[in-house]
C-alpha cells in the first residue's frame, strides 16, 4: 500500500478536521486564509485516495444507558473458520470492535452492555457462536483513555 503525498494545507485541514469534523469548509478556509472551494476540492481528494473515511459521531454510552464494557477474548476451535465466526459476531450489535489477533486470542472483541446481566447474555450468544470453543472475558472498570486525536495529531506532525 502506498502512502499518499499530503502537503503543509493538507496537514492543517486534517488538524482542524480532527478537532472539529462537523466545522464548515468557509470557517476552515479563513482560518487557513484560503478559499473554500481549495478546501472542499483538497478534502474530496483525501475521500477519494481514502485517508479520510467518513466522519465519525462520538456519543455519551453513559447517558445513553450503555455504561458496562467488557472486553473478550474468542478462541476459535479451528482457525480456518475465522471468517464465518466474524460475520456471525458482526451480527451482535453490542460488539462495537472486533480484532484478528495473534497471541491467546483468535479474536479479541470490545462488547458495549446495559449491565452485567446484559454483558452476560451478549458473552453467552459468543459463545454459541459456531466455531467458538471458548472466551475469556475482562470487565472494563473505568475507560481511562480514549482519544484518537492525539495520534491523529501526531501522525500529522510527523509527515
Amino acid at each position: 500500500m502506498s502512502k499518499v503525498a499530503l502537503d503543509e494545507v493538507d496537514h492543517q485541514i486534517l488538524d482542524i478536521l480532527i478537532d472539529n469534523t462537523r466545522i464548515p469548509f468557509t470557517d476552515i478556509s479563513k482560518r487557513l486564509l484560503i478559499s473554500a472551494g481549495t478546501v472542499h476540492v483538497r478534502v474530496k481528494k483525501m475521500e477519494e485516495s481514502g485517508i479520510i473515511k467518513g466522519s465519525s459521531l462520538n456519543l455519551d454510552y453513559v447517558k445513553l444507558g450503555y455504561s458496562f464494557i467488557a472486553y473478550v477474548g474468542v478462541f476459535l476451535e479451528k482457525t480456518n473458520t475465522i471468517n464465518e465466526v466474524l460475520k456471525e459476531l458482526n451480527a451482535i450489535p453490542f460488539i462495537t470492535v472486533a480484532h484478528i489477533t495473534t497471541g491467546k486470542f483468535n479474536i479479541f472483541c470490545k462488547v458495549r452492555a446495559r449491565d452485567t446481566h446484559h454483558a452476560k447474555d451478549i458473552i453467552f450468544s459468543i459463545d454459541d457462536v459456531a466455531g467458538v470453543s471458548r472466551t475469556e472475558t475482562m470487565i472494563s472498570m473505568e475507560e481511562s483513555i480514549n482519544d484518537k486525536k492525539r495520534l491523529m495529531h501526531h501522525i500529522f506532525t510527523e509527515l
